[in-house]
């Protein structure tokens, strides 16, 4: 089996913590907020440290915010920007600042995107962050492949993790909902924000599959393989539904998003 010394970013002491004991002794964490420079910054020099004149092999992007999701009538820009943030400018901020390890090892960028960065299946920052990885990751292919640089990118299907947890993605749309004006309230209906919730849940029930294995898997090939692929589709929902989606006509995915959401009152 490949032993890898693994230098692994954590937002917090206690998922640190849950790594280290899961983890074997190869395994070394940092606390890394890939919201904040600061702290990628002192990541990168502390990684200098560790690889010493090698360089870094790796470098996997797999921070990621859903919340919040939903109809894009009740978002705020912030709540846009917040999930931009994480998904978006975490990615892009992390892979610049780690590039010259990379370089120097003739290394690996994997970036976590999602089956809905090739379908945008609801509203919120979750999916054009998604689309902005893919387009970042095909960017940075094309101009480091010279350099003996692979960019992988990972299109996970719908996985039991915290970004699919059904309670925070309940308790964001009440919040959105009520911040919404009584007008805009009344064109949806007050019976929508519960029929939303109700399709959201057979979705996530239906699809989301617990073998994290699936994604790890390809994380695994795209870092240790010669020929590694320029995309993994993860799960039998992305294989099967998902990527095949991604390649129909608009109308065909407009008419399909329509048939499963429910309809506003006062929609014409």
């Amino acid at each position: 089996s490949q032993s890898f010394h693994v230098l692994a970013g954590c937002l917090t002491e206690k998922g640190a913590d849950d790594l280290k004991r899961v983890a074997g002794p190869n395994l070394k964490t940092v606390l890394l907020n890939v919201t904040s420079e600061e702290s990628i910054q002192k990541a990168m020099e502390w990684a200098k440290k560790e690889v010493g004149d090698k360089g870094l092999w790796g470098l996997v992007n797999n921070a990621g915010s859903s919340l919040p999701m939903g109809p894009s009538e009740w978002m705020r820009v912030e709540d846009f920007q917040r999930t931009l943030k994480v998904n978006m400018s975490g990615v892009i901020a992390m892979t610049m600042t780690f590039l010259p390890l990379i370089k120097k090892a003739r290394g690996r960028i994997v970036n976590v995107a999602s089956v809905l960065g090739r379908v945008a299946a609801n509203g919120g920052g979750y999916c054009i962050s998604k689309f902005a990885v893919e387009g970042f990751s095909d960017c940075l292919r094309r101009d480091l492949h010279y350099f003996g640089i692979n960019v992988c990118i990972i299109e996970p299907g719908f996985f039991k993790t915290a970004v699919t947890s059904l309670e925070p993605l309940e308790r964001e749309l009440h919040r959105l909902w009520n911040q919404l004006s009584p007008e805009v309230q009344a064109t949806y209906g007050d019976k929508y924000l519960d029929k939303y919730i109700k399709v959201q849940r057979l979705i996530m029930n239906a699809v989301c599959d617990s073998d994290l294995t699936k994604v790890t898997g390809c994380m695994e090939h795209a870092l240790t393989a010669s020929h590694p692929r320029s995309r993994y589709s993860a799960g039998w929902d992305a294989k099967l539904l998902w990527i095949p989606l991604s390649y129909m006509p608009a109308c065909v995915v407009d008419i399909g998003l329509k048939l499963v959401l429910p309809r506003p009152l006062k929609s014409v």
